[in-house]
Protein backbone atom coordinates (compact mmCIF):
# COMPACT_ATOMS: atom_id res chain seq x y z
CA UNK A 1 0.00 0.00 0.00
CA UNK A 2 1.16 3.26 -0.97
CA UNK A 3 -0.50 6.51 0.65
CA UNK A 4 0.22 10.34 -0.60
CA UNK A 5 0.30 13.36 1.25
CA UNK A 6 0.43 16.78 0.39
CA UNK A 7 0.89 20.03 2.72
CA UNK A 8 1.42 23.43 1.89
CA UNK A 9 -1.74 24.74 0.99
CA UNK A 10 -3.51 27.91 2.66
CA UNK A 11 -5.00 31.13 1.87
CA UNK A 12 -2.37 33.95 0.40
CA UNK A 13 -3.59 36.79 -1.44
CA UNK A 14 -3.30 37.96 -5.13
CA UNK A 15 -0.18 38.37 -6.82
CA UNK A 16 1.47 35.89 -3.57
CA UNK A 17 3.57 32.72 -3.92
CA UNK A 18 2.97 29.19 -1.77
CA UNK A 19 5.03 25.70 -1.94
CA UNK A 20 3.01 22.88 -2.12
CA UNK A 21 4.95 19.07 -0.95
CA UNK A 22 3.96 15.58 -2.04
CA UNK A 23 5.57 12.93 -0.09
CA UNK A 24 4.40 9.18 -1.12
CA UNK A 25 5.85 6.53 1.41
CA UNK A 26 5.01 2.61 1.39
CA UNK A 27 5.38 0.00 -0.97
CA UNK A 28 6.94 1.50 -3.36
CA UNK A 29 8.87 -0.38 -5.86
CA UNK A 30 10.01 2.35 -8.67
CA UNK A 31 9.19 5.69 -9.35
CA UNK A 32 7.08 6.83 -11.99
CA UNK A 33 6.20 10.62 -12.81
CA UNK A 34 4.34 12.27 -10.16
CA UNK A 35 2.21 15.45 -10.68
CA UNK A 36 -0.35 17.82 -9.10
CA UNK A 37 -4.34 18.69 -10.35
CA UNK A 38 -6.27 20.79 -9.11
CA UNK A 39 -10.01 20.60 -9.01
CA UNK A 40 -12.16 24.12 -8.37
CA UNK A 41 -15.70 24.42 -7.79
CA UNK A 42 -18.03 23.70 -10.18
CA UNK A 43 -14.80 22.62 -12.93
CA UNK A 44 -13.62 19.30 -13.69
CA UNK A 45 -9.86 18.04 -11.77
CA UNK A 46 -7.00 19.08 -14.37
CA UNK A 47 -3.58 18.53 -14.50
CA UNK A 48 -1.29 21.33 -13.25
CA UNK A 49 2.30 20.25 -13.52
CA UNK A 50 3.86 16.86 -13.62
CA UNK A 51 7.75 15.85 -13.64
CA UNK A 52 8.60 12.61 -14.86
CA UNK A 53 11.00 9.69 -13.56
CA UNK A 54 14.27 11.56 -15.67
CA UNK A 55 12.93 14.99 -14.28
CA UNK A 56 11.08 16.15 -17.15
CA UNK A 57 8.24 18.55 -16.47
CA UNK A 58 5.22 19.04 -18.24
CA UNK A 59 2.99 21.85 -17.21
CA UNK A 60 -0.65 23.42 -18.15
CA UNK A 61 -0.63 26.93 -20.31
CA UNK A 62 -2.29 28.34 -17.55
CA UNK A 63 0.46 27.99 -15.43
CA UNK A 64 3.77 28.03 -17.37
CA UNK A 65 6.08 30.29 -16.43
CA UNK A 66 4.38 30.49 -12.64
CA UNK A 67 4.42 27.28 -11.43
CA UNK A 68 7.43 24.96 -11.23
CA UNK A 69 7.54 21.25 -10.19
CA UNK A 70 10.20 19.32 -9.34
CA UNK A 71 12.13 16.48 -7.56
CA UNK A 72 13.15 16.83 -3.66
CA UNK A 73 15.67 15.82 -1.82
CA UNK A 74 13.57 12.95 -0.21
CA UNK A 75 12.80 10.30 -2.06
CA UNK A 76 9.29 9.73 -3.31
CA UNK A 77 9.01 13.64 -2.60
CA UNK A 78 7.99 16.37 -5.22
CA UNK A 79 7.24 20.37 -4.38
CA UNK A 80 5.29 22.85 -6.41
CA UNK A 81 6.17 26.46 -6.14
CA UNK A 82 3.55 28.47 -7.13
CA UNK A 83 4.35 32.06 -8.20
CA UNK A 84 2.17 35.35 -9.05
CA UNK A 85 -1.41 33.84 -8.05
CA UNK A 86 -4.77 35.27 -9.16
CA UNK A 87 -8.28 34.46 -8.08
CA UNK A 88 -8.16 31.79 -11.06
CA UNK A 89 -5.92 29.43 -9.20
CA UNK A 90 -8.16 29.22 -6.66
CA UNK A 91 -9.18 24.96 -5.97
CA UNK A 92 -7.97 21.91 -4.39
CA UNK A 93 -4.54 20.90 -5.47
CA UNK A 94 -4.30 16.92 -5.37
CA UNK A 95 -0.81 14.95 -5.67
CA UNK A 96 -1.08 12.51 -8.24
CA UNK A 97 2.11 9.57 -7.69
CA UNK A 98 2.51 6.33 -10.37
CA UNK A 99 4.96 3.52 -9.61
CA UNK A 100 6.29 0.75 -11.35
CA UNK A 101 5.34 -2.53 -9.95
CA UNK A 102 7.53 -5.39 -9.76
CA UNK A 103 5.84 -6.74 -12.50
CA UNK A 104 5.88 -4.02 -14.90
CA UNK A 105 2.59 -2.63 -14.30
CA UNK A 106 1.65 0.71 -13.25
CA UNK A 107 -0.27 1.69 -10.09
CA UNK A 108 -1.70 5.00 -9.38
CA UNK A 109 -2.45 6.97 -6.10
CA UNK A 110 -4.16 9.81 -4.65
CA UNK A 111 -3.80 12.23 -2.54
CA UNK A 112 -6.40 14.12 -0.06
CA UNK A 113 -5.93 17.22 -1.56
CA UNK A 114 -4.51 20.68 -0.11
CA UNK A 115 -6.60 23.82 -0.26
CA UNK A 116 -5.32 26.94 -1.88
CA UNK A 117 -7.51 29.97 -1.38
CA UNK A 118 -6.63 32.93 -3.21
CA UNK A 119 -8.02 36.77 -2.06
CA UNK A 120 -7.75 39.12 -4.43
Amino acid sequence: QVTVVESGGGLVQAGGSLRLSCAASGSIVRFNDMGWYRQAPGKQRELVAQITKTSSTNYSDSVKGRFTVERANAENTIALQVNSLTSEDTAVYYCNARFRTALGGLDEYWGQGTQVTVSS
